[in-house]
């Protein structure tokens, strides 16, 4: 993909909803807000205590349980929240937002427009590294409610060895009715998620203040940095290659990011460093207290399930359904966070368009997006049923999850040094810590990628080949198209004195500002007639999440009933033509959808040796072309309205 790919995010400065009032995501009591932000944002590392110390010393890679290596992983532990998840993501990351909006995209779409007067030779690549990391997200939505579920369900087996042929057949069910759930909206369960999860929270704190009673040595071992540093001079190959273990501690710190349009960058804040990371420590340090306590046979067994092991045995079945709902919850965060992310890319050009069903009429993030849906159960299940264990699963956790880790450095690095003007030295010293973190952690789970790995990485690659080709192809498309277009000016002169003039009003939809669209051609040639009133229509998806009502149109009139109409949307919002249109002022008279037709252009793609893409990406391209969401149902045209008229492009 070459520049030309940037463009297909690159727009004008537009002012976004917040100051018409019309994004209400984060409105409301703070209080209020941090519980649903608790329910919501927290879920994926809020259930990472089930498995991240386990896997650490009873995974693929396994350390003795003594205190030097539980120190070290503790210390590493706290040391990688404070340095990733507070200092990097809640404190840095999170100030970037792009009116509200967050995420790798949203990132994106700020630094272009920011940096869009200003043609530096490394925009095309940050647009890859950008859309690099939204690939690498669907790896990790796929292995995110895998291995949750399962290793809650796993948690049977510590109440009683019996459940154990039970764990994958329950699991299964789990997964099918989370995801079968839906089509029908989240916003009744939604409500019971904050209350849900801030039991899971407490629990999490109790179970560990119990042990570390008993063992409260671990407080100091966990604070002190130098464990970290000592586990690494004394054992440094296990130390590192435990890395790609312990960052399953902090899966789910990109979520903070990505969610911040829902809840707002206060709530999230407040919600972490104050309730959910005290909680997590408590509990971390709770299970190297308890096996620091047991003797050296007994902590090899117990090593193996250490977090439904703090229970006492009359309350470790309620744990096990407790944990069980807060690895559904964050499934389902992970789920809505793949809708939301797809809407944006389908927005900013990167995906073709798909069917989006809102399952809300109050909240406009809460949509479904059937496709996704099924994909990501389908992928889900054979994960399970081909992994078994939550641990084979999490042999390829963690290197999707780096890697957007890693590439978000690289993109706040260009925040930090281009858009904010920060001190040089401080950020440059602020990058190098972040970025040795990073690259430790990417580097210790690429060893994952014989076991497992390669499993997130080829989803990433699969779907980072799929997007930068429909971005590329469809700026192929355009440019092929507009290369034949007549100037609107000398079309009007010449066509309005010979065709004949019917009433009504005809819409003709185009992706260019200029030129003649193929649809207005087409029909001029074979009915041989033109409406009344001929409106060419534009619909362009700005680089903020939402558009202000002032700013939603345009229109330029060319005089002999032609007018040029150009709607604007942000990222986030949903398109509605006939809407937008019967409001607006400036074309004629008002627009009455009985008699308005709208004619569109469907191509069709002929592959050639012309410069431009690969044959096997252009066949790509066509395929994903012919299998879009139709443009009538996508701009929501009414149906026995629409016209299509067919031509042929080649690329």
């Amino acid at each position: 993909m070459d520049s030309t790919a940037a463009k297909a995010i690159e727009g004008n400065d537009v002012t976004d909803g917040h100051a018409a009032g019309t994004h209400g995501h984060h409105h409301g009591p703070l209080g209020k807000m941090m519980v649903g932000a608790i329910g919501i944002v927290f879920g994926d590392i809020g259930t990472s205590p089930i498995y991240a110390f386990r896997e650490t010393f009873a995974g693929h890679h396994r350390l003795v349980p003594d205190s030097l290596h539980i120190f070290g992983v503790l210390s590493l532990i706290f040391w990688s929240m404070m340095i990733i998840v507070t200092l990097k993501y809640v404190l840095i990351i999170m100030r970037a937002d792009n009116k509200g909006e967050g995420g790798s995209l949203a990132l994106l779409a700020l630094i272009n427009r920011s940096t869009g007067n200003d043609k530096r030779k490394w925009t095309t690549g940050i647009v890859l590294l950008g859309v690099f990391a939204t690939s690498l997200f669907y790896g990790d939505s796929m292995i995110t409610p895998a291995i949750s579920v399962l290793s809650a369900v796993e948690g049977l087996t510590t109440v009683n060895t019996a459940f154990e042929p039970w764990v994958i057949p329950l699991a299964v069910v789990i997964i099918i009715g989370l995801f079968g759930i839906q089509s029908r909206g989240t916003a009744k369960v939604g409500a019971m998620f904050g209350p849900i999860m801030l039991v899971y929270f407490v629990t999490l704190a109790v179970l560990g203040l119990i042990h570390i009673a008993k063992y409260p040595a671990v407080i100091v071992a966990m604070l002190n940095p130098w464990n970290a540093i000592a586990f690494y001079i004394d054992d440094p190959i296990p130390a590192f290659i435990a890395m790609g273990s312990v960052v399953l501690a902090v899966t789910g710190a990109e979520a903070l990011y990505a969610d911040m349009g829902h809840f707002g960058r206060k709530p999230i804040k407040f919600s972490w460093l104050f309730f959910v990371l005290p909680a997590l420590l408590l509990n971390y340090m709770g299970q190297g207290a308890m096996i620091l306590a047991q003797t050296p046979a007994d902590a090899l067994e117990m090593v193996k399930n250490p977090f439904f092991l703090l229970a006492p045995e009359a309350l470790r079945l309620p744990l096990v359904i407790l944990a069980t709902m807060a690895t559904i919850i964050a499934s389902q965060a992970v789920i809505s966070g793949a809708f939301s992310v797809t809407q944006q890319a389908i927005q900013l050009g990167f995906i073709p368009r798909l069917h989006i069903t809102h399952t809300s009429e109050h909240a406009a993030g809460q949509i479904y997006i059937p496709v996704i849906n099924w994909a990501l159960l389908t992928m889900v299940l054979l994960l399970v049923l081909n992994f078994q264990t939550s641990s084979n699963l999490a042999a390829a956790y963690g290197i999707a999850v780096t890697g957007a880790m890693f590439i978000d450095t690289l993109l706040i690095a260009v925040v930090l040094y281009n858009m904010w003007n920060w001190n040089k030295i401080l950020a440059t010293a602020l990058l190098a810590i972040f970025l040795t973190v990073d690259l430790l952690y990417f580097g210790a789970n690429l060893l994952k990628v014989p076991v497992g790995g390669w499993f997130p990485l080829l989803i990433g690659f699969i779907a980072f080949t799929m997007l930068t080709t429909w971005a590329r192809g469809r700026a192929l498309m355009i440019a092929r198209m507009n290369e034949q277009s007549l100037p609107i000016e000398v079309f009007i002169k010449s066509a309005s004195s010979s065709a004949t003039r019917v009433p009504g009003t005809a819409v003709f939809m185009t992706s260019s500002v200029t030129g003649v669209p193929h649809a207005l051609l087409h029909n001029l040639k074979h009915n041989k007639v033109l409406h009344e009133r001929i409106l060419l229509l534009t619909v362009k998806i700005e680089d903020v999440p939402y558009v202000s009502a002032g700013k939603r149109s345009e229109s330029k009139e060319y005089g002999n009933g032609f007018y040029r109409i150009v709607l604007r949307y942000g990222f986030m919002e949903e398109i509605d033509v006939p809407a937008a249109l019967a409001g607006m002022e400036g074309v004629g008279s008002a627009c009455k959808m009985m008699d308005t037709s709208f004619f569109l252009a469907r191509q069709t793609l002929i592959a050639s040796s012309r410069p431009g893409m690969a044959i096997w990406r252009e066949r790509l391209f066509s395929w994903m072309l012919r299998n879009a969401e139709s443009a009538m149902e996508f701009f929501k045209l009414p149906t026995n309205r629409v016209v299509e008229l067919g031509s042929q492009v080649e690329i």
